[in-house]
């Protein structure tokens, strides 16, 4: 039960991030990431407890998605069962940054997280191989992308629930999941192409992460309607993931 609620932590995050995308959108001010997100929680009534109870639900998925990565999946020919492994491991991953992300908040650090993605580029150029490296984790990114719009147009994260028999449940479930797999690709595609086209222009500064990709778009023509969109479907998005919560096959 716990770590369902990390789905649901993680849709609440992406709802917020969204909220600050259309408010980016309109002219305001806000850090459209993870850790902006977070920064919101934590300004609302009972912000401690908020932060404390999402951090635990996001521990609690981690080391769930780390348990399938060790022990699950035997059953499966190899070059699957490797996949499956190495995709859980991954969201182990996410969800143990998420964790830290809300405790680092809790506990009253503030970092600029923007100027450390900044920093982190710069020191990646300067290693050997750190530009052909930068590239290749741009190209990652933007694959990602590509992978959650292609899984959002296909459905093909209807498998992982297990759907309500109402048909009108199940077609609203079905919506915002293609909207918000569309929306959540079409961010990561753009974090992705940034970080190849800052790291080719030798400006390593550009590249700033979510935040940053979101902001770019919106200077660019049409840009506002975009991100806008963009906004709504990541809403979509974290409305699904809170609907994974209680639906998700586990």
């Amino acid at each position: 039960m716990v770590a369902r609620a990390g789905f649901a932590v993680s849709g609440l995050l992406h709802f917020l991030i969204g909220l600050v995308a259309i408010r980016l959108a309109m002219g305001g001010q806000g850090q459209a990431d993870v850790s902006g997100a977070v920064e919101e929680l934590a300004g609302q009534p009972a912000g401690p407890l908020l932060l404390w109870s999402a951090f635990a639900a996001c521990v609690a998925l981690a080391i769930w998605q780390t348990s399938d990565a060790i022990f699950d999946f035997e059953h499966l020919p190899t070059k699957k069962k490797v996949s499956k492994k190495l995709k859980a491991g991954l969201q182990a991953v996410v969800y143990a940054g998420f964790a830290l992300t809300l405790a680092t908040v809790a506990t009253g650090v503030r970092a600029d997280h923007r100027q450390s993605t900044s920093d982190l580029t710069v020191n990646l150029m300067k290693a050997p191989g750190g530009v052909a490296l930068l590239i290749l984790i741009g190209a990652a990114v933007a694959v990602t992308g590509i992978v959650y719009a292609i899984r959002g147009f296909r459905k093909s994260f209807l498998k992982y629930l297990r759907m309500p028999s109402q048909k009108q449940a199940r077609t609203a479930v079905t919506t915002v999941g293609v909207v918000g797999y569309a929306a959540k690709g079409f961010a990561l595609l753009l974090v992705g192409l940034l970080i190849i086209i800052a790291t080719v222009k030798a400006h390593p500064e550009e590249s700033t992460g979510l935040d940053g990709s979101l902001k770019a778009l919106r200077e660019q023509p049409f840009g506002v309607y975009l991100l806008a969109a963009v906004g709504v479907g990541l809403i979509c998005y974290g409305i699904f993931m809170a609907v994974r919560a209680k639906l998700a096959k586990m």
